[in-house]
């Protein structure tokens, strides 16, 4: 029955090991419990071919399934690109015994949730369950493994072809520098190159392409010799084994697939090009040299060399380009090296009106920089900290584990190569990091690519040549009409009845981990719990306020904090409190909220007073530099500057603007308009700090592998030195006020995509009826199944993805529909959103009211997997002063929900005749329809939601 049966246990050495030769603490560290971790697994094959690899976790009562196939567009032709993927969307249709549309929704309705992704080397798709939903898994999974291909008729390949042609426009074409990698790889590699197209494929192939490919890739590609399983999680492996033997074993081989050879390039010369971008509004340079494929020696060098190149103020580029010569605001530099080669880029956006020369020849002198001043060992030793962080966030969920033991078997065939993984980590030195400085990038040929915005020609490097970008016209919609025989699908042969689904056991019982709870002397609630999976911690400490607090006048000076917070400390200069933090393994990020500021960190157990010690100095002994405020401030005016050429912003700040009204600060983005951060000053920052940073508004939040005690004593410090003192949060009258549906629309000229939002201000988190709303809301447009998007998407083939929600906190927030839809469909896409809408007051079906029951009440079983889930819940228990076990309070909600009350709760808070709809798109073809679509008013605005005069424009 099984061949080549192995087990193993891999252990994980806890990649302290590689920073243990640094310093004698991390050599006793290395000898510590958490080396002791490991992902024990038993691989063995099937008659068949299909290698399986079991994972046995039994701290959450879930399971994931995962299958990777030796398949992504590096197996395509020219002419046919875009199949991986295309076909990757074809296995969430249906199969022979999955009936249409139900991959998706059966998962759901177990509580689970599903995916799958693919790229240049592979494809993998993925479930997560609650455990006593395995056996429907292994049901789905084998269905459309070996009993698919007799269900794709016409006009399910249409309509998945529509899909993934939208989802090139949402994150291609209507994006800005979203050809930047075409241009690159059909420079760098040559014709033919299994890396010379792109995954999402070309349009016209896409379109091109018939359901007689699709049949031929399947047959080629999609057997079971071409697979890896891996199963992970809480259940018993003789079960295990029966089940897959009984879903996967009887499937047939199919064609053999050779493993594909390494086929790394060189280049002759230099390829110079430039493309003018109609979405961009800086400059954006990238150089890229070809390498080595993955897991060999010089890969590994690499990818520290990209780490010392760009990452941090020590980094030769961030040196030259951002501190010297203000050319930009962050420098990029990485390896990426994958099965067949492997390439190294520099991408610098730059600021505004710069010269992309002026980037190359600064990019120039950080390499002589960097010649000049070498690799420390220093610079190893925290390359190497940080990875021994992000080895353990890797594995810290089942899903983790899977696809981390799939990826090795299928490239390596050997689940257990992360041994050797690690080895080859520990191996690299600062020397074999100047070498392949040396052997790979200088003085050697590259590919140049410059895109500017449309009209700046002047600032392209010189000696480029246009490239040949082809870009799709906006034409009138055409609807593809497609026949299908109504003949009855032939089913092939099985040793068992796959049409009916299996029995799922009894769901687990919610169980909430256990919280702790204290407060300090100086006010700050403090809220833990402890899980002891991986040796790491996960904390985080709010401050209320944020954007709330900021001056209309002056907006934008909360954003701004969370930055200069962390530009180095009174004791520590901004290079010194970065190495300092890089050097525990740890991360600390600040950032700003409407309504908070919070410090977010994860590091490692054993690191965590070193690490709150560095956060009580960044929190209590602000340096204010007055240069890094400078930089700051440039990078800021840059990302708004930026946003307006990114359709997705754009909306969301008109939205906010006509949703909110004028004189509430939600109507102001949080990161400021250009003219208030020029006008912001040290002195405004300061005074922010001084008025509304508190204890009495804090509260911190800690989950890993630490218990209260030691939590409490690595807080003391923050305790005794922080005082409190009283912080007033202003209060901004807020309803919903509006009485007709407002047409509003955004000119982007050629937008290949319209952004559409839809809805009006609803309610707030805190009151009663926010979480029941929520629960109406799911069968509309809460998931994947929800109405808008089995139309907008599944049906009509219109969109990437559609969907409908409330947003809200202690202040009333939106109910709001979504979707980014293909340009000629846009006033369709509408009508159905507000149609949609209004249907749904009408009330649901039993059915979907059972279904959305399952879909919320069963996926808590795995709301408490991952260190930074339950960090999530304890901020919400905090923000919003909720009972430790308001979970259980929100089962009994969704529980008890009737058909009669769910259609109350639709009635009261959906109104589909009062709402504003918001279009972001290309005016010339697709404002003047919705005049004649029963609009209330129809208003042209501009990026600032500014009303413009019809008579002032030219459509």
């Amino acid at each position: 029955m099984f061949k080549n049966s192995l087990k193993i246990s891999v252990v994980a050495i806890a990649m302290a090991t590689l920073i243990a030769f640094s310093c004698k603490s991390k050599q006793e560290a290395s000898t510590d419990e958490s080396a002791k971790l490991s992902v024990e697994f038993e691989k063995y094959e099937l008659d068949n071919g299909l290698d399986v690899i079991l994972h046995q976790d039994k701290s959450d009562p879930i399971v994931s399934l995962a299958i990777q196939y030796g398949v992504g567009s590096n197996r395509e032709k020219t002419g046919r690109t875009g199949f991986a993927h295309l076909f990757e969307h074809m296995l969430f249709q249906e199969s022979e015994n999955v009936p249409q549309d139900q991959f998706f929704k059966t998962i759901q309705d177990a509580g689970g949730t599903l995916n799958g992704g693919t790229w240049k080397d592979g494809t993998i798709y993925y479930e997560v369950v609650p455990k006593n939903a395995m056996e429907t898994v292994m049901w789905l999974e084998s269905d459309r493994m070996g009993y698919l291909i007799n269900t794709v008729t016409e006009s399910a390949f249409y309509n998945q072809q529509e899909v993934v042609q939208n989802e090139k426009r949402q994150r291609v074409d209507n994006n800005p520098y979203g050809h930047t990698s075409w241009v690159i790889d059909k420079n760098l590699y040559p014709e033919g190159h299994p890396y010379n197209w792109q995954v999402i494929g070309e349009l016209e192939d896409l379109q091109n392409a018939t359901v007689e490919d699709v049949k031929e890739f399947y047959d080629r590609f999609y057997g079971p010799n071409n697979a890896t399983l891996v199963l992970a999680g809480d259940f018993e492996t003789e079960e295990a084994k029966k089940m897959i033997e009984k879903y996967f074993g009887e499937i047939k081989r199919r064609q053999e697939v050779e493993p594909l050879k390494p086929q790394p390039v060189t280049l002759a010369e230099t390829k110079r090009l430039y493309h003018e971008d109609n979405f961009a509004t800086a400059p954006q340079l990238n150089m890229v040299w070809p390498t080595v494929q993955q897991y060999t020696e010089d890969a590994y060098a690499l990818d520290f060399f990209g780490e010392i190149l760009s990452q941090g103020k020590k980094a030769p580029l961030y040196k030259v380009l951002v501190k010297e010569k203000d050319l930009t605001a962050r420098t990029t530099a990485y390896n990426n090296s994958s099965e067949l080669a492997g390439d190294f880029q520099i991408s610098i956006t730059a600021n505004n009106g710069v010269d992309l020369d002026s980037i190359e020849s600064g990019i120039n002198e950080a390499f002589i920089l960097f010649e000049k001043e070498g690799v420390t060992d220093r610079d190893i030793e925290r390359i190497k900290a940080g990875l021994e962080t992000q080895f353990y966030n890797g594995i810290s969920s089942v899903l983790g584990k899977s696809f981390q033991l799939a990826r090795y078997n299928v490239f390596t065939n050997d689940p257990g190569f992360i041994t050797e993984d690690i080895e080859n980590i520990k191996k690299v030195t600062k020397e074999d990091v100047v070498r392949v400085y040396n052997n790979y990038i200088k003085d050697k040929p590259y590919v140049m690519t410059s895109f500017v915005p449309k009209g700046q020609l002047e600032l392209i490097a010189e000696n480029s040549e246009k490239a040949n970008v082809v870009e799709e016209e906006i034409k009138e919609n055409v609807t593809k009409t497609v026949e299908n025989a109504d003949t009855e699908i032939v089913k092939t042969p099985s040793s068992f009845d796959r049409s009916t689904p299996p029995v799922q056991g009894t769901a687990p019982e919610l169980s909430i981990p256990e919280i702790w709870n204290a407060t300090l002397e100086n006010g700050i609630k403090v809220s833990g719990i402890e899980q002891n999976e991986i040796p790491t911690v996960n904390f985080s400490l709010v401050i209320e306020g944020g954007h709330l607090l900021d001056n209309m006048q002056k907006n934008g000076v909360a954003n701004l904090m969370s930055d200069i917070l962390m530009e180095g400390t009174a004791n520590k200069t901004p290079e010194e409190l970065e190495e300092a933090i890089d050097l525990l393994g740890a991360s600390i990020n600040m950032y700003t909220t409407d309504e908070s500021i919070v410090i977010r960190g994860n590091t490692l157990t054993r690191n965590f007073d070193k690490t709150m010690d560095l956060v009580t100095e960044i929190l209590l002994e602000p340096r204010w530099d007055e240069e890094e405020l400078g930089r700051i401030k440039t990078k800021t005016i840059n990302q708004i500057e930026r946003s307006d050429a990114n359709p997705n912003v754009v909306a969301n700040r008109v939205y906010n603007k006509i949703l909110y009204g004028e004189d509430h600060i939600f109507s102001y983005p949080a990161i400021g308009t250009v003219e208030s951060v020029k006008a912001i000053t040290m002195n405004d920052l300061k005074e922010y700090y001084n008025k509304n940073f508190s204890p009495s508004i804090s509260s911190f939040q800690v989950v890993g592998k630490i218990d209260k005690e030691a939590v409490l004593k690595d807080l003391k410090g923050l305790e005794e030195r922080w005082a409190a003192k009283k912080v007033a949060i202003p209060e901004y009258p807020i309803a919903n006020n509006r009485d007709k549906a407002s047409l509003y629309f955004v000119d982007i000229p050629n937008a290949k995509q319209s952004v559409i939002n839809v809805g009006y201000i609803a309610l707030p988190r805190t009151d009663v009826d926010f979480y029941p709303a929520e629960v109406m809301n799911y069968k509309l447009g809460g998931s994947f199944s929800g109405n808008v998007n089995l139309i907008l998407r599944e049906e009509k083939g219109y969109t990437y993805g559609a969907r409908t929600g409330f947003s809200g906190s202690k202040i009333p927030g939106t109910f709001t529909a979504s979707s980014s839809v293909r340009t000629n469909t846009t006033g369709e896409s509408v009508e159905i959103f507000r149609d949609e809408i209004s249907k749904y007051k009408e009330g649901i079906s039993p059915e979907d009211l059972e279904f959305t029951k399952n879909a919320l009440i069963k996926s808590n079983a795995r709301r408490f997997e991952t260190q930074g889930s339950l960090l999530g819940m304890l901020q919400e228990i905090n923000e919003y002063n909720l009972p430790a076990n308001y979970i259980e309070k929100e089962e009994a909600i969704v529980q008890n929900m009737t058909l009669e009350q769910h259609k109350a709760l639709a009635n009261k808070y959906l109104d589909a005749s009062k709402m504003a709809y918001l279009v972001v798109g290309d005016a010339a073809t697709q404002f003047a329809q919705f005049k004649d679509m029963g609009f209330d008013e129809v208003k042209l605005l501009d990026k600032n939601g500014e009303e413009v005069k019809l008579d002032d424009v030219k459509l």
